[in-house]
């Protein structure tokens, strides 16, 4: 976008803070996207100065989220996905991946960006089959996502919660584990938590993230594998357990490098 602005129309923009960087149209810009501005740009560049390795960690998140749903919908059979902070919609959604799989998955993405709303109406189609719905909705409010996901979920089924890339917004730890808490109560046994989350692994990256941060943007905590491992409490954790994302399944005949974005996939018993 030459002009420096996305394509939404004028009532979504004039919703949009353009006057500081904002996360989803970062992580957009890191994965090739078009649909940030300038001053977003200029975030990610000063990010990438600092800590190189964050493109690579962009693009291995989104490989991730790829595997982790074809696993999911397909050796597991789930049909029903609640995708929360899903960001702006790139290359191979959620929904895109579970229905290339299963044709007739339902899956209900959560943001409450404006732009990543109008570009969830215009982008996010389902099959004929399936569903694709988005819901406007703040993490911080887990019961309104509940109950706004009730009318196109069926919670008596198995239903994958996908927390991918978000949690380190909710800057107070304790809170952050009472809502993934929350929401996996409503969970039936047999569902499953999938989840992602950069780590302070690496100084580089600790300095860049303070640095974003600094610019007044929506802060996000890196923490630790070990903090990060207090979500799957009580859940039973698949093989390989929580890794870095490039180790999680890889591609047969791939030899991946670990970077400091870790997740896993977990069944509620």
């Amino acid at each position: 976008m030459a002009d420096g602005q996305p394509s939404p129309d004028q009532e979504a923009l004039s919703k949009i803070d353009t006057t500081v960087p904002h996360s989803a149209r970062i992580w957009n810009y890191w994965m090739g996207g078009k649909d940030n501005y300038d001053v977003d740009r200029e975030a990610g560049d000063a990010y990438r100065e600092i800590a190189p390795n964050i493109e690579t960690m962009a693009r291995a998140s989104r490989q991730y989220l790829i595997r982790t749903v074809s696993f999911v919908a397909g050796e597991l059979g789930i049909r029903q996905f609640l995708d929360i902070g899903t960001g702006l919609p790139t290359y191979d959604n959620t929904h895109q991946v579970a229905q290339r799989v299963a044709p007739e998955s339902r899956i209900v993405y959560v943001d409450n960006d404006p732009l990543v709303l109008r570009h969830a109406e215009a982008l996010l189609t389902s099959t004929d089959e399936g569903v694709t719905e988005y819901i406007d909705a703040d993490l911080h409010d887990p019961e309104k996502i509940i109950e706004a996901a009730r009318r196109f979920l069926d919670f008596d089924q198995p239903v994958a919660l996908m927390l991918m890339g978000i949690l380190g917004h909710i800057q107070d730890y304790e809170e952050a584990i009472s809502i993934v808490r929350r929401l996996q109560a409503v969970l039936p046994s047999g569902s499953y938590f999938v989840h992602y989350d950069s780590t302070d692994t690496d100084a580089e990256l600790k300095r860049a993230q303070q640095g974003y941060d600094d610019t007044g943007a929506i802060p996000y905590v890196l923490r630790s594998p070990r903090q990060l491992s207090a979500y799957y409490e009580g859940l039973e954790l698949l093989e390989p357990g929580i890794v870095s994302c490039p180790l999680w399944r890889p591609e047969p005949g791939t030899t991946p490098e670990p970077t400091d974005v870790y997740g896993g996939v977990a069944r509620k018993p």
